[in-house]
């Protein structure tokens, strides 16, 4: 099974729905791409295994989080992300997203 389309982009801020917190998008892999046995640890894991994840920078702290994109919703709050990595991978927000400088791929 080919992963679908990525719903959202780059610089962009988005809420986890499962885990209540917030971020902003600096990469995209079009489906998991990370440690087997870490997805296998997930319930339902096949059907999140085709869909495109995303490594978001996460709202006051200092992590990121490879997350699948059944969990997100976009945040239209244009409240700034606040994360020690922002400087590295987006530079200024613009119309409520942040311009890409850097991604991990």
């Amino acid at each position: 099974m080919i992963g679908q389309a990525a719903k959202f982009s780059l610089g962009q801020i988005v809420w986890n729905q499962g885990t209540q917190y917030r971020g902003v998008i600096v990469d995209v892999d079009p489906e998991f791409q990370g440690a087997e046995d870490w997805l296998e640890g997930l319930e339902d894991a096949e059907p999140q295994r085709h869909q495109p994840w995303y490594s978001v920078l996460l709202d006051d702290t200092e992590q990121m989080a490879y997350v699948p994109e059944q969990s997100l919703a976009p945040d239209n709050s244009e409240v700034p992300v606040n994360n020690p990595a922002m400087d590295y991978f987006v530079g200024e927000m613009e119309n409520g997203r942040y311009t890409v400088q850097q991604t991990l791929n």
